[in-house]
């Protein structure tokens, strides 16, 4: 921990009041050594302890002024022993002290945590909304793409190795990119991938537009992909994980052709 964790973990409350193992005690020294702003906080600490103690003995019948004046003699005299009865107040006010110290230091501890655990979860819930907010951003987003009169909508049908199968291509010329919805794709097995082809159909030739790698962890299956080709078809393929040069074409999922216009 650097010097500003220290102060702030409560730690060193606990180590005035000495209630951490032998090895926190010399990782405690250590960062004195290394940090004077922890040396000068446990120097506060101690202070303020001290004060409180000061406080407690302030009222006590036992003042050093008392033993100074039996000792301003002349010549050696026999001091007698007081018999004064043991005055218990003064103890119990000592370690009134010492009870409310310990729980000063408490109470500081457990502040420190309580602003810890709201810095983390207020740290947790800004990635939340901040996530929200994207999600909701993108989600107008592909809803004006969807509307657009211009987009040119490709529906994939499922072929046989998965008849059930199904995928739709929204493909805008302008931007040259095409917005992938694969919801109706299973998920892949393992050390598998989906791969997009753009297809030419004479002669038939095949150009890959990548694999859908976060397919997986991407739950509205929805995905951006460049595409500059004179695209006639759009397929998807089951490959090995990493892609392959030309589709395998046994393990073609979903294949379907952009309607010409006259």
């Amino acid at each position: 921990m650097n010097s500003k964790e220290y102060i702030a973990s409560g730690i060193l409350e606990l180590y005035v009041a000495g209630s951490l193992s032998e090895k926190e005690n010399q990782e405690v020294y250590e960062a004195m050594q290394k940090y004077p702003e922890v040396l000068s906080e446990v120097q506060s600490i101690e202070n303020a302890i001290v004060q409180l103690t000061a406080f407690a003995k302030k009222d006590s019948s036992y003042a050093f002024d008392d033993i100074k004046n039996q000792l301003k003699v002349d010549a050696p005299k026999v001091i007698p022993i007081s018999k004064q009865k043991p005055n218990w107040l003064q103890y119990s006010g000592w370690a009134a002290s010492l009870l409310i110290g310990s729980f000063l230091m408490y109470t500081i501890y457990q502040n420190n945590q309580l602003k810890n655990q709201i810095a983390t979860e207020k740290q947790q819930l800004e990635e939340q909304i901040d996530k929200a907010s994207n999600s909701l951003a993108e989600a107008e987003k592909l809803i004006t793409v969807f509307r657009d009169k211009e987009i040119i909508s490709i529906p994939l049908a499922g072929q046989k190795v998965s008849p059930t199968s199904y995928a739709k291509v929204y493909w805008d010329k302008k931007t040259k990119s095409i917005y992938l919805d694969a919801k109706g794709l299973p998920t892949p097995p393992k050390g598998k991938v989906y791969q997009v082809w753009s297809l030419k159909l004479n002669p038939l030739s095949p150009t890959s537009l990548g694999t859908l790698d976060a397919f997986t962890a991407d739950n509205n299956k929805i995905f951006t992909i460049e595409n500059a080709n004179e695209s006639e078809a759009f397929g998807i393929t089951l490959e090995p994980e990493g892609g392959s040069i030309s589709p395998t074409l046994e393990q073609l999922y979903t294949l379907g052709a952009v309607a010409v216009t006259s």
